[in-house]
């Protein structure tokens, strides 16, 4: 356990800070789940949104977000050409 006064603080902070993120993080993993199940372009957008906040938010790396979206992206059937 800290002892210090700024030790407690922090202590405090990172335990508000874990509680976001695993918040945010269960959600993209919720939507992206959703995204794969139904291919739906509706889903794969809420999906990509969800994953580019979480990115700047520093919860995931940006990179890890590019993949996502990449990986989503494919699920999209895409618009016939004429």
């Amino acid at each position: 356990m800290p002892v210090t006064v700024t030790a407690k603080r922090a202590l405090r902070s990172s335990a508000k800070k874990a509680a976001v993120n695993t918040l945010i993080i269960s959600k993209l993993e919720v939507a992206i789940r959703q995204a794969k199940k139904t291919g739906k372009a509706e889903s794969v957008r809420l999906a990509t949104s969800l994953a580019d906040r979480a990115a700047k938010k520093k919860v995931i790396k940006k990179n890890k977000a590019a993949r996502i979206k990449s990986r989503l992206s494919k699920l999209v059937k895409p618009a016939s050409k004429k």
